[in-house]
């Protein structure tokens, strides 16, 4: 009688675990990265897709909710690197034009790193948090957005309090960003960290917005913090 085939979990496309020897040099908390790395389903579907990284799957499943991401919207990526937001953005905004009959979108992207190059996407290197960063945004967009969306993070202290903090004021920065540049009925998503410092922006993006939810998205790992706060209609 032949071996009945295992069937795949259907969320990705390894059904093995793999586990990773320590090797000399190498810290525990390293192996332990790599394992994990090595058995997340989205990490091998975005190798298997061509997506760079598995955060791009992040922003896929809150546009699949929310629906903000749709042909001849104008979109600004704040902290965009390595680019995986903009390679779901493009297509589904129609950047390059290619969907017949359906309006074009403008998509701008904004990273303190370097970011390779992204057809349909317009990418600048520039610190968001400097002076005048914020204009130079909007020169670059030259004129009002439908959707403002923040992935940015600070590096990590390894002090959890510090680093809720830190990445708070960028989500600030890019929120009131948005309250400039934001037409009309727009949507504002951004990554924040659960901590307790949250709560005021939540104050605020209410009284900007007709609806604020908070949503931890699948591909977002279940040990982490992270979660994503979505505002729409914004109400000018």
């Amino acid at each position: 009688m032949a071996k009945k085939e295992k069937k795949s979990s259907g969320r990705g496309l390894r059904d093995l675990t793999v586990k990773v020897k320590t090797a000399r040099g190498r810290k525990m908390s390293s192996t332990l990265w790599l394992q994990r790395q090595l058995n997340d389903p989205y990490v091998s579907r975005a190798n298997a897709e061509g997506m760079r990284g598995r955060a791009a799957y992040k922003i896929l499943e809150l546009d699949d909710k929310f629906r903000f991401l749709v042909p001849g919207a104008r979109v600004v990526d704040l902290g965009c690197a390595p680019g995986g937001w903009l390679q779901v953005a493009v297509p589904r905004i129609n950047a390059l034009g290619d969907k017949s009959g359906k309006k074009v979108g403008t998509l701008l992207g904004v990273d303190l790193q370097e970011v390779e190059a992204v057809a349909g996407a317009e990418v600048h290197q520039l610190d968001f948090m400097e002076d005048d960063a914020d204009q130079k945004v909007k020169d670059w967009l030259g004129g009002k957005a439908d959707v403002v969306m923040s992935d940015m993070a600070a590096s990590a202290s390894g002090h959890k309090q510090t680093d809720h903090l830190r990445i708070m004021a960028l989500c600030e920065a890019a929120a009131y960003f948005a309250f400039d540049v934001l037409d009309e009925g727009g949507t504002f998503v951004a990554k924040v960290l659960a901590g307790g410092a949250e709560g005021d922006l939540q104050k605020l993006l209410k009284q900007k917005f007709t609806k604020v939810v908070n949503v931890k998205p699948p591909a977002s790992r279940s040990d982490s913090s992270e979660k994503f706060v979505v505002a729409t209609g914004f109400r000018g």
